[in-house]
């Protein structure tokens, strides 16, 4: 899978991970999409702050990454 999109962020941070790692294995060039509300920006930093990571806004050239 190169391509993840959640329409909604999962429930639980594991779950977003366990959805996201279905994107870039095996040394494969992966990209995860997530549409969020304004009231979902929190949790969102949750999962960024829990995992030692950035989550960026999406490029206007979303294109090229895929």
């Amino acid at each position: 899978v190169s391509l993840v999109i959640n329409y909604d962020l999962p429930t639980n941070r594991e779950n977003y991970i366990h959805r996201i790692g279905r994107g870039g294995r095996f040394g494969r060039k992966g990209v995860a999409i997530n549409f969020i509300t304004e009231d979902e920006k929190r949790s969102l930093r949750d999962i960024e702050q829990l995992y030692n990571t950035q989550i960026e806004e999406m490029p206007i050239n979303v294109a090229d990454l895929i």
